[in-house]
């Protein structure tokens, strides 16, 4: 008897474990990663990205996958983080990366979406 008890407990245990080690691993692929160069200066909520090369990073880190990260291209430089909205890709837009916004004269476009490469959900960017 104690010992089924503790061939359940230890089925139970793994169990547990595996679920835990699963559910991590699930989370840590959802962070989806595209190197984007831009030859215009556009913007993201607060700020200018001038013309170059950017990461962009959704669930950095593992953390919450709504959450996008903008790098320098290198990774060094942190210069966006913030919470987006998940919206679907258009359809017949497989090429599209990212969708921008009407700005006054001289003004950076906005970047209102980005779309990672292979991904019919976006990242729809809170201004």
């Amino acid at each position: 008897m104690v010992n089924r008890q503790f061939v359940v407990a230890g089925c139970t245990v793994a169990v547990v474990v595996l679920l835990v080690a699963s559910s991590a691993l699930a989370w840590s692929s959802l962070a989806r990663t595209n190197h984007l160069s831009f030859n215009t200066a556009v913007a993201l909520p607060g700020v200018v990205l001038s013309p170059g090369a950017y990461t962009f990073q959704a669930g950095p880190q593992g953390t919450n996958p709504n959450i996008v990260r903008v790098t320098t291209r290198d990774g060094r430089r942190v210069l966006f983080t913030g919470f987006t909205t998940p919206v679907a890709r258009p359809h017949d837009s497989r090429s599209l990366l990212v969708s921008v916004g009407e700005a006054p004269a001289g003004q950076p476009k906005p970047i209102i979406a980005w779309y990672p490469v292979d991904s019919s959900v976006g990242y729809q960017f809170r201004y």
